[in-house]
C-alpha cells in the first residue's frame, strides 16, 4: 500500500480513529533512527540556526534520531 493510500484511507475514518492512528505515527517517529542523511541536514540547520528555542528543538531531534529514544 503507498503512502497516498494510507492518508486517502485516513482521510476517511472518524475522528476518533484518526486520532489512534495519529497517536501510532507519532510512536514510530519517536522510535525510528534517521538516517545519516537526515541526520546530516539537521546537523546543517542546527548550525545555521540562531533561535535559542530552534536550536534545542533540533539538538533533541537529532538525539532522538540518533539513538531512537
Amino acid at each position: 500500500m503507498t503512502a497516498a493510500k494510507v492518508i486517502e484511507e485516513m482521510d476517511s475514518l472518524p475522528p476518533d480513529e484518526q486520532a489512534r492512528v495519529i497517536q501510532h505515527a507519532f510512536e514510530l517517529a519517536r522510535h525510528r533512527q534517521l538516517s545519516a542523511d537526515e541526520l546530516g541536514e539537521l546537523a546543517q540547520r542546527l548550525a545555521a540556526s540562531s533561535d535559542p528555542a530552534e536550536i534545542i528543538r533540533l539538538r533533541s531531534a537529532m538525539t532522538r534520531g540518533f539513538y531512537g529514544e
